[in-house]
């Protein structure tokens, strides 16, 4: 079959290889310049490797998945640890762990650590978002100090997520091609399509808008060897900015005795930020997922939605491996 992937990110890319290893012809596009979606790295003019879309941590307990990633390139254990800046300047653990108990007072972490963050962050109180995402990073009562505390794999690749997609989309039947926006008249030319663009813009928002929130990323360089205790230090503040990563704090990030390059991240809505949607909206009414299921429902016999904005979904990396593995799956099983 001559497939078509709109989005070259980790649900389109792990599609396109599957497929096109079950003999299927596979054209990719992306209206971006580069593959790799969200998780696309460079290396910047002093050479420190940078994530162009905010840090990228592979972590997960999915045995599947991580062996399914690991068989590209090479891959260095690596587990994440983040810092929360006080007004005082001092540094504590997240996830809340007994020491940062001690400091901050159990009375105190919802207003201190997560009201003004998830507040910059959703534009939301925690009141009006689902409790799921609060629930993602748990309060402890031990000393750990590592963010995924409970996940078996851990790693980041040594030469970097892009060099991991080409090595995936490296096949002889797959076509990629960059800077093309997907048109609906391409429709014809394909048997098939898996489509990871924005479910409600492929309907012209014909039920509304389906809420996205992004992030831009301000990049600057100090002329310094190093700056923060950890990689990744959220800040506590009531400014606009979440949070400040240091990217040669992590393994195979460049090496430059001389300076060392951070990224501030700033969270606004998509529609002011060249409308890059990044993470759906979990509203407790539920109402987001109600519209989203109304676009979901509309018959397409030839095109299936994949990825966060295609799906409505706020995964990590490893659950969008795994679901794209599952499509991939099913769609073979269903054409044999």
């Amino acid at each position: 079959m001559n497939i078509l992937i709109v989005g070259a990110g980790f649900s389109g890319t792990v599609i396109a290889y599957e497929l096109s290893k079950a003999g299927h012809n596979i054209s990719m596009i992306d209206e971006r310049p580069h593959i790799g979606g969200n998780a696309y790295d460079y290396t910047d003019e002093n050479g420190i490797r940078i994530h162009k879309y905010g840090a990228h941590l592979f972590h997960t307990n999915n045995k599947k998945v991580f062996d399914w990633l690991t068989q590209f390139g090479e891959w260095e254990e690596y587990k994440h640890k983040v810092k929360a800046i006080l007004d005082d300047g001092r540094y504590v653990t997240l996830p809340v762990n007994k020491e940062t108990l001690k400091i901050i007072g159990k009375e105190n972490i919802i207003d201190t650590l997560y009201r003004p963050y998830t507040y910059k962050m959703w534009n939301k109180t925690i009141e009006e978002l689902d409790p799921s995402i609060i629930n993602r990073i748990p309060i402890r009562d031990d000393d750990n100090e590592y963010y995924f505390p409970n996940d078996r794999y851990q790693v980041l690749p040594k030469k970097g997520y892009t060099e991991i997609f080409n090595l995936i989309l490296d096949q002889k039947t797959i076509k990629v091609n960059l800077n093309t926006k997907f048109d609906k008249t391409m429709e014809s030319s394909y048997d098939y399509i898996f489509n990871s663009m924005a479910i409600d813009e492929y309907y012209d928002y014909e039920f509304g808008k389906l809420p996205y929130r992004s992030i831009k990323f301000h990049h600057t360089t100090l002329p310094i060897v190093k700056l923060l205790p950890t990689s990744v230090v959220n800040f506590t503040h009531n400014s606009k900015y979440t949070r400040i990563i240091e990217w040669k704090n992590m393994p195979n990030h460049g090496i430059n005795n001389a300076c060392t390059t951070l990224t501030y991240e700033e969270p606004c809505d998509y529609k002011d930020n060249n409308f890059e949607r990044y993470y759906p909206v979990k509203d407790i009414s539920g109402n987001n997922k109600k519209l989203y299921l109304k676009y979901k429902n509309i018959k397409k016999e030839k095109m299936e939605f994949i990825g966060r904005c295609g799906q409505y979904v706020y995964i990590d990396m490893h659950q969008a491996i795994s679901s794209a593995l599952t499509i991939s799956h099913k769609f073979k099983e269903k054409i044999e």
